[in-house]
């Protein structure tokens, strides 16, 4: 993903990434004046909000008889289910019209929770949805309401609206947030190991992880239990480095099938994930780790970095007993600039259901009064040029998220640049290579193959 056009006038780097030097290009002036304004206006709301000096619009009920239409909102919310369910409580307080009924999706991924329900036509009438060919396909299909015409739709960043549009033009979604991956890192093991600089590159970066060990902590945190986060984490890196690197159309060729991942580059990508555990820098019992495991893992002070996301910035930043620095992954090798990855969260979709016209409604209260439930918990980058309440984005993910949008080279997170099929082949093909049942050679052949396979049999 190119987001040249996010580049802010004046950057907020925080101190430990201006090492990194971003290799930077002109973008245009209209879209870099939009960002610049945009980025001092959250900055400026962060900063009254802890002031104390925000206003709160006062919450106005409409005055309507009992209950009269349910509608089913089936969500992706693996560290905010509570946030969910308040955000359905309040907009059924201000719309005694409408009841919300939340189901949570449960696995790996947002698409192995769809596909069912599309086969059984048994839909609902709003559900969580990832930006990438698979939602697409749906709306151009039908399935997804156009949500161009909402006030969510208007507010939501440019730059991310891209990758909410369909081949047919159909603006089939609302974004979750900003979405970029970092590592979270412990300041006082760092500094107790004696590491005075942070890795620029993968080689420094095992170096870094070697120091750790020797110093008697745990380097990092791999999810092995929850293979969705070592797709976000250093698979999407590697990709961004390994591919996106070379081949600037790569998102066109992995539509068309022409694009070649039976590569030394692709293998590499799964050698790194495989040689973490081989030199012991990662937790005992990894393979079980799932998302919420590794969290308390970070936090906990049992390992001393967290390959992860800017929407768990609320968790990884807050709480600890310790201070918490944040880098971009080093995934490049010597010599390389690094390619960051950056994107669309997981957002919402509104379905082509009898009860599209309430749907929107709450579509509308997520996007606006109920996103400042979500920000509480999560401080993640909100999606949107106006925010509606309380913005309470951590100023140290601002930061890092306005450097790493000033790269003129970028990668999607893997769930926006795969092909829904695929990314359940990746999750068990890393899994896999894990286990040692496959090569990290073999894994990239398996991956082209299925890349290969889903362009054959949907894009052409």
């Amino acid at each position: 993903m190119q987001v040249n056009g996010w580049l802010p006038r004046t950057p907020l780097v925080p101190a430990d990434a201006r090492a990194i030097p971003p290799n930077l290009k002109k973008s245009t002036q209209v879209r870099r004046t939009e960002l610049t304004s945009w980025l001092s206006a959250l900055a400026c709301l962060i900063l009254l909000s802890l002031c104390g000096c925000d206003r709160h619009d006062p919450a106005s009920s409409s005055a309507s008889g009992p209950t009269s239409t349910t509608i089913t909102a089936l969500i992706w919310a693996p560290d905010w289910p509570e946030e969910m369910l308040q955000i359905a409580a309040e907009f059924s307080k201000l719309n005694p019209d409408i009841h919300v009924n939340v189901q949570f999706m449960i696995g790996n991924s947002v698409e192995e929770n769809i596909k069912p329900r599309i086969a059984s036509g048994n839909l609902p009438d709003l559900m969580s949805l990832n930006p990438n060919a698979y939602a697409a396909d749906l709306a151009d299909q039908g399935l997804l309401a156009d949500v161009s015409k909402t006030s969510a739709w208007n507010n939501m960043l440019d730059p991310l609206k891209e990758d909410w549009t369909s081949r047919q033009s159909r603006r089939f979604g609302i974004a979750g947030g900003v979405a970029t991956t970092l590592i979270y890192y412990n300041r006082g093991m760092f500094a107790r190991a004696g590491i005075k600089e942070l890795p620029t590159n993968f080689n420094e970066f095992l170096a870094v992880c070697e120091k750790l060990k020797h110093a008697g902590y745990t380097p990092i945190m791999w999810n092995g239990g929850f293979p969705n986060m070592l797709g976000n984490g250093p698979f999407s890196s590697g990709f961004a480095n390994n591919v996106v690197a070379r081949e600037p159309d790569w998102k066109n060729r992995i539509s068309d099938g022409t694009l070649n991942l039976n590569t030394p580059q692709v293998a590499d990508i799964f050698a790194k994930l495989m040689l973490m555990p081989e030199r012991g820098f990662v937790q005992r019992s990894f393979m079980a780790t799932g998302y919420d495991d590794g969290i308390t893992q970070f936090k906990e002070g049992a390992v001393a970095m967290a390959f992860h996301g800017s929407w768990a910035a609320g968790l990884l930043l807050h709480g600890n007993p310790f201070d918490v620095g944040v880098f971009i992954p080093p995934w490049n090798a010597p010599g390389k600039q690094v390619v960051p990855v950056i994107g669309s969260e997981t957002g919402f979709a509104v379905l082509e259901t009898p009860n599209k016209a309430a749907t929107m409604r709450f579509l509308e209260f997520i996007a606006g009064q109920g996103f400042s439930i979500i920000q509480r918990k999560r401080q993640n980058i909100p999606p949107f040029k106006h925010p509606s309440g309380t913005v309470v984005s951590d100023l140290k993910i601002v930061d890092y998220t306005n450097m790493v949008s000033r790269y003129s080279v970028t990668g999607s997170p893997y769930y926006s640049a795969l092909p829904s099929n695929s990314i359940e082949r990746l999750h068990r093909l890393m899994q896999d290579v894990l286990f040692r049942k496959i090569t990290p050679r073999q894994a990239a052949k398996f991956l082209d193959e299925s890349v290969k396979n889903e362009a054959k049999m949907h894009y052409k």
